[in-house]
């Protein structure tokens, strides 16, 4: 895994901050490099650093690191500061 020197920290960061939950549970929480999500109006993508938004999902598929897909029924997204929020009725 590549880290890199996050600018004026004196750590290593190697992506974003991903929380995943419902209403029962934790369904993920880590770090990833891109999150994919099906945005209320089009399909995005989040990847680090990205300007702050907040979004609502339509049923679908979260999709981090093209390599783990979730399975949506709706949601909403938050991210700021390199921290992804996703609250999701699964």
């Amino acid at each position: 895994m590549k880290r890199r020197r996050v600018s004026g920290a004196g750590f290593f960061c190697s992506g974003m901050k991903v929380l995943i939950l419902n209403p029962k549970h934790v369904v993920f929480e880590g770090e990833a490099k891109n999150v994919f999500l099906p945005g209320d109006m089009a399909e995005f993508e989040l990847m680090d650093y990205h300007v702050p938004i907040v979004s609502l999902l339509k049923p679908g598929k979260v999709i981090i690191d093209w390599d783990k897909a979730i399975p949506i029924k709706k949601g909403m997204v938050k991210f700021d500061n390199n921290e992804c929020v996703i609250l999701v009725e699964e």
